[in-house]
Parts: C-alpha cells; sequence; structure tokens
C-alpha cells in the first residue's frame, strides 16, 4: 500500500509541478471531491430514518411526523453533493487546461534544445503521441479522475464508519466480499499486468510511428502497385498491438469475473444471512429496519469499488504518460557557450574522436583524427554503416562527441554559441525537405532578408533556371499545391541554393546525390563548382566517380578510417578503396538489352 501511495504522490507531485499558480486549484477541487463523496452517503442514512419512522408509526403513518425532514435532509445533502462536486471538477478543469498548455510547451521547448541526432531516432510520428496524446490523457486525468481520487480515499473510511453503526454483523457481511474484491483487483493490477501501461504505450507509439511513415510513403505503394503489407513495421506494429491487446484481456478474464462477482455478492448475503439472524434476534421489528438499511447501503460498496478500480487504471494510465513525457524533458540538451569565440581560419580538426549512439553499446566512431584545411574538400568513403555519415553530423553537433574533440578554426566546437555555430556551417543532406511555400521562401530560408535579385542568383548558381522556367508562377510558385511537385534530385537542386545563398565557410554534404537522376545529377555536379568554390568542405558519398578529384579521400570502415590518400594513391594501395572502384565500375558498365542485362 505505500508502495502504490508513493507512486501516487510521485505523479501528483509532478502534476502540481506543471499547474504553477494553479496548483491551489487542484487541492481545493480534492477537498470539494472528498466533501460531496461523504455528503453522498448521507442521502442513504436519511432515507433509513424514514422508513425507520414509517415503521415506528404503523398502522397509523400519520404519527410519522419526520418523515418530511428527512425527505429534504436527503434530498438537500444530495443536492449539496452534486453541488459541491460540480465545484470541484470546474476547479480540476480550469487546473488540467492549464497543466496541458504547460505540459505541452516545457516539451517543445525542451525540442529545441536537443541535438538534431535525437530527431533521427524519434519518429516525429511518436513524439506527436508522446507530447500531443500523452498531455491530452494527463488532462483527462487531472479534470475528472483525480477529484474522484480524493473520493476514492475517503469514501472506505465512511462506509466503514457506517456499516458497523447499526449491527456490525451485517456489516462484516458488506465488508467481505469487498475484501476479497480487493483480491481479485489485486490480480489485475500486480505482477505482468502493472507493466500493462508501460507495455500499452510502446506498442501505441510503435503503431503510430510507424502508421506516420505509412502515409508518408503511400506514393511508392501506389507506383508500385503494392499493399500495406509491402510496409512491414506498420503491418507488424499492428499484429503486436492486436496480441497484447488479446493477451492482455485474456489474463484479466478470470480476475475480472471474480471481482464483479464478489463486489456484487454483499446484496445476495445480505438476504439469506439476514433470515437466519433474524430468527434469533429479541427485537424483530429493529433487526429489520437494520437490514433494510443495509440492504439500502451495500449498492455504495460497488460504487467505491468500481470507483477505486477506475481511477487506479486512470492513475496508471497517466503516471506512465508522464514518465514518456518526462523522458524527453529528461533528455540531455546541447550546451551553450555564451562565449563569442572567432575561430582564426575555417580549417575542421578532428582529435582522437569517439563517439557511441545512445542506447548501442558499440561504438560508432573510434578515436579518429584528421584535419581538413581552409578551402580543401575532403570526401569520406566506406560500406554502408561504417560510420560516414555520423561523422559529418559530429561538426554541427547533430550529436556531441563522447570522447575528443573537434575544433573549427582551434575553436571547440562546444565552445560556439549555437546561433554562430550554425552560421558558419551549411549542408545538404540525402533527403532534402521543402515547405509548402513558394520555391522564392524556400531558397529564402536560408537568409530570411535576401533580396529577390539575391535569391535568383543562388537559383542560378545552384542550375536551377530549368525548374523555375516551367514552373506556372516561376519561382513564385508554391511547391505542393495545384499538382506541383518535384523530383528528388529537383529537390537537392533548390536545397544547393539555400546552401549558396547562406554563403557559409563550411560545406557538409552527406550523400546530395544518392537519389538523383543522371540528368539531375549532372546538373547538381556543375552547382557543387559555385557551391564549394573557396569554401572547406565534407563530402560523404557513395558514387565514387563524384570524388575523383577532391583533395583528400578517407576511407572509413567499422567507426575507423583505414586508408587516406588521393583518387591514385588509393588505387595503387589495392586495399579496400581499390575494391570499391572496381565494384562501383563493375556495376556502372552494366546495360540493358532485348534480352535482358549484360556487360
Amino acid at each position: 500500500m505505500n508502495k502504490m501511495e508513493g507512486k501516487q504522490k510521485s505523479t501528483l507531485s509532478k502534476l502540481l509541478r506543471f499547474a504553477g499558480h494553479y496548483r491551489f486549484l487542484i487541492v481545493l477541487a480534492c477537498i470539494l471531491s472528498a466533501i460531496s463523496a461523504v455528503l453522498s452517503l448521507l442521502p442513504f442514512v436519511f432515507i433509513w430514518f424514514v422508513v425507520r419512522d414509517i415503521f415506528t408509526a404503523l398502522p397509523n403513518i400519520t404519527q410519522a411526523t419526520s418523515t418530511i425532514k428527512y425527505g429534504w435532509m436527503a434530498v438537500g445533502s444530495a443536492v449539496l453533493s452534486i453541488i459541491l462536486y460540480f465545484a470541484s471538477l470546474t476547479c480540476s478543469h480550469l487546473a488540467a487546461f492549464r497543466v496541458e498548455k504547460n505540459m505541452r510547451k516545457e516539451a517543445m521547448h525542451k525540442l529545441v534544445t536537443l541535438p538534431l541526432g535525437f530527431f533521427s531516432q524519434n519518429t516525429s510520428g511518436k513524439l506527436r503521441k508522446v507530447i500531443d496524446d500523452n498531455a491530452s490523457l494527463t488532462h483527462g486525468f487531472l479534470a475528472h479522475q483525480l477529484p474522484d481520487l480524493s473520493g476514492a480515499f475517503i469514501l472506505p473510511i465512511a462506509i466503514m464508519g457506517i456499516l458497523f453503526i447499526f449491527d456490525w454483523r451485517l456489516g462484516v457481511i458488506c465488508l467481505v466480499p469487498v475484501f476479497i474484491s480487493f483480491i481479485f483487483l489485486k490480480q489485475m493490477m500486480c505482477g505482468d499486468n502493472a507493466r500493462f501501461m508501460n507495455n500499452y504505450m510502446n506498442v501505441l507509439e510503435d503503431m503510430n510511428g510507424s502508421a506516420v511513415e505509412y502515409i508518408r510513403g503511400i506514393p511508392v505503394v501506389k507506383v508500385f502497385q503494392q499493399t500495406v503489407y509491402s510496409f512491414k513495421n506498420f503491418y507488424e506494429s499492428i499484429k503486436r498491438y492486436s496480441e497484447f491487446a488479446s493477451d492482455y484481456a485474456l489474463a484479466c478474464r478470470i480476475p475480472m469475473v471474480g471481482f464483479t462477482i464478489t463486489i456484487n455478492a454483499p446484496s445476495l448475503l445480505l438476504i439469506p444471512i439476514g433470515i437466519l439472524l433474524i430468527l434469533q434476534a429479541p427485537d424483530y421489528s429493529g433487526f429489520l429496519l437494520d437490514l433494510i438499511f443495509y440492504m439500502l447501503f451495500a449498492p455504495t460498496c460497488v460504487m467505491m469499488m468500481n470507483k477505486i478500480m477506475f481511477v487506479s487504471n486512470n492513475m496508471m494510465a497517466a503516471k506512465e504518460a508522464l514518465n514518456r513525457i518526462d523522458e524527453i524533458l529528461e533528455a540531455k540538451s546541447l550546451e551553450q557557450a555564451y562565449l563569442k569565440n572567432k575561430p582564426i581560419d575555417y580549417s575542421i580538426d578532428f582529435k582522437d574522436v569517439a563517439f557511441t549512439y545512445p542506447g548501442s553499446d558499440k561504438p560508432a566512431i573510434h578515436n579518429i583524427s584528421f584535419r581538413i584545411p581552409q578551402g580543401k574538400i575532403y570526401a569520406l568513403v566506406g560500406p554502408s554503416g561504417g560510420g560516414k555519415s555520423t561523422l559529418a553530423s559530429l561538426i554541427p553537433r547533430f550529436w556531441d562527441v563522447e570522447k575528443g574533440s573537434i575544433e573549427i578554426g582551434g575553436v571547440n566546437v562546444k565552445n560556439f554559441e549555437d546561433k554562430e555555430l550554425m552560421d558558419q556551417i551549411a549542408f545538404v543532406f540525402q533527403n532534402s525537405r521543402l515547405f509548402k511555400t513558394s520555391l522564392l521562401e524556400n531558397i529564402r530560408v536560408a537568409k530570411p532578408n535576401a533580396t529577390r535579385e539575391e535569391v535568383l542568383r543562388a537559383a542560378h548558381l545552384a542550375q536551377c533556371d530549368d525548374i523555375i522556367e516551367k514552373m506556372p508562377q516561376g519561382i513564385d510558385t508554391v511547391v505542393g499545391t495545384k499538382g506541383v511537385y518535384l523530383s528528388g534530385g529537383e529537390g537537392q537542386r533548390i536545397a544547393i541554393a539555400r546552401v549558396i545563398l547562406k554563403d557559409a565557410p563550411i560545406i557538409i554534404l552527406d550523400e546530395a546525390t544518392a537519389f538523383a537522376d543522371p540528368e539531375n545529377e549532372y546538373q547538381i555536379q556543375k552547382s557543387f563548382e559555385s557551391l564549394v568554390k573557396d569554401k572547406t568542405v565534407l563530402m560523404v558519398a557513395h558514387r565514387l566517380s563524384s570524388i575523383k578529384d577532391v583533395d583528400c579521400i578517407l576511407v572509413v570502415q567499422n567507426g575507423e578510417i583505414v586508408e587516406k590518400g588521393i583518387h591514385e594513391e588509393l588505387l595503387s594501395k589495392n586495399g579496400v578503396y581499390k575494391n570499391m572502384w572496381n565494384e562501383y565500375q563493375t556495376s556502372i558498365a552494366w546495360k540493358v538489352g532485348k534480352e535482358g542485362y549484360y556487360a
């Protein structure tokens, strides 16, 4: 019991923290609800007084002078209970809205402080589920169930007191099934079932994230005439949820039946046992009155237990929801520097850098050191999963290194202000995201105060003229409306225009031509000439033809740099790069013929 109280206290303390100045309303709501719960029992007592007066006055019922008084007292206590409960819910709703708002607000503020790598491990569908749905869930608990919680605590005390006032034997008959029902309730909420809410949230988040991924991939499904089953993650997440829900329902089947039977047993037991006891009672009429009272009052035990079960279940849900939000709030934010640090140049130094992704035991990067001089172009190549993109992502602090340091112009990247660091680096990713706005604004996002002429010049240097010319409103055409969409390669060229407009001294290209067709790849390669001029560039590449003329090639395998040099040097070593080059040359030599594929 103490453990349960500790969990409740922890959940309530978290809710109070989010409530701010409205926390007094939560306390007031609980007090009003507790008083309302006690008042809700009084009508049963007053109705019994009415019955007693009538029985006492029989056969001359006109002598029952107190009947009207007790009747009005029953009505008055019931009405007052309803009024107080309404006032309690009003207070709890006002506090709940504030808690929900503060919860979402604090979570969103936290998200903008997290490293960008955090979002590669947590899908947008999952984050929306955690922040939006869980905030709504805690709102429901705080607005409705928390007031009932105080009533659920006070009701057992009040009920037990009333049950033993008139006849302790009948009181015991009412309580025995209640205590037995607690055993069945414990079976439903303890053991493996105690982890139900945690597992339930996990499968819901998994299914929600997979659903978002599936919806985003619907164009691919339609193009290739596939079905939902082609999206294995989505299908498997639905199966897991179905199996989990079925297993939990089956696990609770016997305890729930036992709980339902025992909680309704007092009314069934009172009649046969009451008949046996009345035969031995010295005062038949007095005992009969007591029996009638317990028959009237027994349903409150059912109400009490149902309320306890319902509130306990919602308490578990609210606790788990708060834990999920706390996982975001407790995620490690990037440490911010507040001193102005100016680099002496725009060279990049990796010094004994090591890094392991959160939740992984295997390091992604092992003690890597290398230097990219200012104005030079370096390329990272190697097998998939070897650590190329990880190395590139550590420079702009998508993740922070665990060991060693990365310096720009002699200044550790951790010692730059966030905005100052971002001003010095521009990126082109594999998947460039365009906003549902005009091409002009999509490019201008890199430099909000840029003039129209500057944007057009950047678009020209990025080889975007043909894209703009075919658009109905030119550069003012809104992407994503009226059938206006760009191919992957065209989107990459718009992204390159952004980077050219930003004019940052350091450029990071993460497989920028990965999804481009040959025509777009040619245009992208031409745009690189304007993009990388006089810049410090780090390229992550899988098309080796695009990096033959860079200043240095770093071959990354299993988180280590295994080879380093220019194209000709690496070919002469007959190592990893030579094998990659031979495989690449073989792949591009294949052609499609009428009879099939041939080299």
